[in-house]
């Protein structure tokens, strides 16, 4: 099927832009809107990202604030991680992983292991798709995509859990429990 060969080729090659090819100079944020789409695999009638979606992930600390109205290379690391997450976990979550992430290094180290990841992830569900499908077989296909969807969803959120339930409280030491 056609359609399919052609999502299987967008999952294989598609990927966001590595460090050193995002924009050097900053950004204002109609160029950031519209610098974003490209980040990562979209379809029609997919979430664009907003100004609004932008103040309120800087509202809940998951975005730095822009340098006098203006965005950098981080910023666009950190929206290309926030848009692909999005879907998947909640904005609390996220700050918790962030969080925990935290202590990996450097922004643009941080940027290269959620890019490695992703590659991963779009090359194994690119794998899984059998483009010799026919159009009676796309039930299948869509149930298995879903349910490895939601296998992996529980797995996450478990593993957030435990990380929070690891993390020191307010008031304690580093100490592990």
């Amino acid at each position: 099927m056609k359609e399919l060969e052609e999502l299987k080729t967008r999952m294989a090659t598609q990927r966001p832009e590595s460090w050193e090819q995002l924009p050097d100079l900053a950004l204002y944020m109609d160029q950031l809107i519209s610098y974003m789409p490209r980040q990562l695999i979209r379809f029609e009638g997919g979430d664009a990202l907003t100004a609004a979606m932008v103040n309120n992930y800087i509202k809940d600390g998951l975005l730095p604030r822009a340098e006098g109205k203006r965005y950098g290379r981080e910023h666009l690391a950190w929206l290309t991680a926030i848009c692909a997450l999005k879907s998947v976990i909640s904005m609390r979550e996220m700050g918790a992983l962030f969080g925990a992430l935290s202590g990996e290094g450097e922004i643009r180290e941080r940027y290269e292991v959620l890019l490695g990841e992703l590659d991963r992830a779009l090359n194994k569900v690119a794998q899984t798709l059998d483009a010799e499908v026919g159009e009676d077989g796309l039930p299948l296909l869509a149930l298995r995509l879903a349910l490895d969807s939601y296998a992996n969803k529980l797995a996450c959120q478990r593993v957030l859990a435990m990380m929070e339930e690891k993390a020191p409280q307010p008031g304690e030491s580093k100490k592990k429990k």
